[in-house]
This record gives structure tokens, C-alpha cells and sequence, in this order.
């Protein structure tokens, strides 16, 4: 018997890795001598550089760099088992969890430190980036990362022009002759699921602006600085983004990768199936298990659990997947009409607060997935 555990991370209460491990558990307590393969899997957004890490036997670096209120900030990144492929998450170095709602101010927020975090990649010989964009604190539309990098955003004197969206209406002409020439021989894969362009009503400022602490002002002035932002990237490095899908992600983050960098933009699902290698290690596989912290009509727009049963049908169209969460939400029966996802089923054991249910996930979610493989042999014993 073959399992493949392909979870992500149970947000809070389990590393991708971790929810592996538990399902292992659970499953070894019926079947002890089975074939297990674990993969650890993200979507490209939080925990996406520790599955990737975890699944292909890489390493993980923190090192310092400037944080979304240009603090000096601890950021994690990954290089992966081939020693040529590195892995950030732009959350590291310029998320939300850096500031608070007397701090954020998305007038000032900047990517800069994202842009370090892809210099120090580089530092160990890289020659190809995931570079996971969500959580952000920033509607800089990738400006400040374009400044570390070595672009040079000068306004009317010639000047540096300050960090943050608020500042971008200053921008005269951008200079790329000083940018760090490692760059241009970087292949960057942007792993993110938002479609959203980069300026207008379905824009990073209207969409995203007010959960950054954007006032109805301030999403007016940023929209308004993008546009000229944008207008100005397609005069001097003739590239359209203003609306162009995914140029919205984290605060417009996506628009200034696509701009200044050798830059494609993939589902983040997707790149961690490939790079995790989780079609190859499905093949011949009887039963694939994966999950995550939560799980509704969503997760078919692009969701762990919904990549991984697309990824392993593929390869093993025999093996059932089934999907454990900690909470399973409205709609779970749009999951079924493909019939990719074959069951589903909460792993929190009896009413609890959530924090009862975080501290709990190792157990219940051994203990369900237990429960689970006892009716799988009663059933094949029949």
C-alpha cells in the first residue's frame, strides 16, 4: 500500500510538514508497514519557502534587511535541494505582520527590503527565484524592491524619489544602467493566485489599499500615483502593466518584478507541485492525502488541496484523494463536481475554541486520519 501525504500548512497550528507527519501517524497506527511519501505543500503564500525547503531537502537562511516602515526586519529564504533555485516569500521582508493599526500607512510602506532579500539570494549562486507575493504591507507597486535592486527613480531634479506609494507621483524617468547585473540572468517565477491589474476599481489600491490601513483618500491618491507609475514604465521601458493580470498583487509588487526583472507569473500551487516534484512521487500511489487550516468553495480557485488532486490524478487517477481541514466552510460540494476530490473531513475532535483547536492539531488530525484508514481496510477487506 502507497500513501502519498501531500498537506499544506494548518495556519497557526501545523508546518506543512508537521500536518505530513500527523496524517503519518495516523495512518501507520493501521497500516505499519505501508509505503509512505511525504511532500510538504503551499500555494505560494505563507510557509511556502519551508514546504519547498522540507520537500526537496534545501536549506533556510534569515539574514537582515529593511522592513515595510524601513526598520531592520528578520527575514527567511530558502534555497532548494539543487543548490540553483531560491525561495522567498516578499512577506518576510515587507508584510502586514510588521505593522499594526497605529503603524501601517501604505503612503509609506515599501518593498525595499523584498528587493534585498533577492540580493542575498543571488549571493548563493542562484540562477532561478520562486518568489512568493501575498501579505504584503506595501502599495509601493514594487517600487522599493526596483530601488534595492539597483533601479534608480529619479524625479524632476534628478533625485532619488522617496520610498512608498505616496511618493511614486514624483517620478520623472526611471535609469536602469546601475542595476545589479545578476539580475538580468535571474529567472524569476512570481507565485500568486491574484488576477487583479495593478490600477482601477479592481486595482491593488481599491482592492487591497483599505486592509493595508488606506483611508478612501489614500486609495485615491495611490490609485493615482500607479497610474503615473505605470505610464511612466511604459515610456522608458516600454511594458503596458496598468492592466495587466496579476500586476496588482501585493500592492502592485507584481507590476515591478514584471517591469524590472525577468519576471513570469505562474499559480503558486502549480510551482510547488513542480518543484516539490509531487507528480513523480504519486505515480503508483493508492491513496494521496492532503489538506489544510480551512477549506470552502474557495480552495478550487487555486488552494492547495485542489492543486494537489488535479497534480495526482494526473499520475495516479486510481488513488482517491482525500482532504483534511481543521474547519470546512460552505459550498464544499463545488469540490466534488469534478470528481478530483474524492472525501472530505474536519480533523478538530469535539467543540473547542480555536485555540484549543491549534494547540490540539497534531493529535486530532493523527487521530482522524486513524480513523479514516480503519475504514479503508474494513472496506478493501470486503
Amino acid at each position: 500500500m502507497k500513501f502519498v501525504i501531500a498537506p499544506d500548512s494548518f495556519k497557526g497550528g501545523l508546518t506543512a510538514k508537521q500536518a505530513a507527519e500527523a496524517m503519518k501517524t495516523g495512518l501507520a497506527r493501521v497500516y505499519p508497514n505501508a509505503d509512505y511519501t511525504l511532500v510538504p505543500m503551499a500555494d505560494g503564500g505563507e510557509g511556502t519557502v519551508q514546504s519547498l525547503v522540507d520537500a526537496t531537502h534545501g536549506k533556510l537562511f534569515t539574514e537582515k534587511v529593511t522592513g515595510p516602515l524601513k526598520n531592520q526586519v528578520d527575514a527567511k529564504f530558502g534555497i532548494l535541494g539543487d543548490g540553483k533555485t531560491g525561495v522567498i516569500e516578499m512577506s518576510q521582508a515587507s508584510g502586514i505582520q510588521f505593522v499594526n493599526e497605529k503603524t501601517h500607512n501604505p503612503l509609506i510602506a515599501t518593498t525595499f527590503g523584498t528587493g534585498e532579500l533577492i540580493l542575498k539570494a543571488l549571493d548563493h549562486g542562484i540562477s532561478k527565484l520562486i518568489l512568493g507575493i501575498g501579505g504584503s504591507a506595501t502599495n509601493d507597486g514594487g517600487a522599493g524592491m526596483a530601488q534595492a535592486i539597483g533601479v534608480r527613480l529619479l524625479d524632476q531634479q534628478d533625485k532619488e524619489i522617496e520610498v512608498g506609494g505616496g511618493s511614486l507621483d514624483q517620478l520623472a524617468r526611471i535609469d536602469t544602467s546601475k542595476v545589479d547585473p545578476r539580475i538580468q540572468n535571474l529567472e524569476i517565477l512570481i507565485a500568486s493566485d491574484v488576477t487583479n491589474p495593478l490600477v482601477g476599481d479592481d486595482g491593488a489600491s481599491a482592492v487591497f489599499g483599505p486592509q493595508k490601513g488606506a483611508t478612501p483618500e489614500m486609495v485615491k491618491t495611490l490609485d493615482r500615483n500607479l497610474r503615473h507609475y505605470a505610464a511612466i514604465i511604459q515610456r522608458d521601458l516600454d511594458k503596458d502593466l496598468a492592466n495587466y493580470p496579476g500586476a496588482g498583487a501585493a500592492g502592485g509588487l507584481g507590476a515591478g518584478l514584471l517591469a524590472f526583472t525577468n519576471s513570469t507569473m505562474e499559480k503558486g500551487v502549480d510551482i510547488v507541485v513542480e518543484y516539490s516534484g509531487l507528480k513523480e512521487k504519486s505515480q503508483g500511489a493508492d491513496f494521496v492525502f492532503t489538506g489544510e487550516g480551512g477549506i470552502d468553495f474557495q480552495t478550487k480557485f487555486g488552494k492547495t488541496p485542489y492543486g494537489v488532486a488535479l497534480a495526482t490524478k494526473q499520475v495516479a487517477p486510481q488513488a482517491p484523494v482525500i482532504v483534511i481541514a481543521g474547519s470546512v466552510g460552505d459550498g464544499i460540494n463545488e469540490l466534488y463536481s469534478d470528481k478530483s476530490i474524492d472525501a472530505i473531513f474536519t480533523s478538530v475532535a469535539g467543540v473547542k475554541t480555536l485555540q484549543d483547536a491549534l494547540d490540539t492539531a497534531t493529535h486530532d488530525v493523527a487521530q482522524v486520519t486513524e480513523n479514516i484508514a480503519r475504514l479503508i481496510k474494513k472496506t478493501l477487506a470486503k
